[in-house]
């Protein structure tokens, strides 16, 4: 984190300032390139396949292979909100 190693992030940063990182990273993703490029790629991917299919509806996570499909579609939740 931040270029140090777990023990060196352990030692410099407190418990709020972890919880915080944690929040930002539940909010906003993971810091790994490789998985923003993989999910920005499979995002293009996802539009430009919904776009030429007449009766398939693509999911972002079946372009991206580190992702995991929802367990619950956005429909259903947005059904018990309600």
């Amino acid at each position: 984190m931040g270029g140090r190693t777990i023990a060196e992030a352990q030692q410099r940063i407190s418990y709020p300032e972890f919880i915080a990182w944690c929040r930002y990273r539940q909010k906003r993703g993971s810091f790994n390139l490789g998985m923003r490029v993989e999910r920005g790629a499979a995002l293009l991917a996802t539009i430009y396949a919904n776009s030429h299919s007449k009766d398939a509806r693509f999911g972002i996570w079946e372009f991206a292979p580190h992702m995991d499909e929802p367990a619950v579609s956005l429909e259903q939740a947005m059904a018990t909100w309600h």
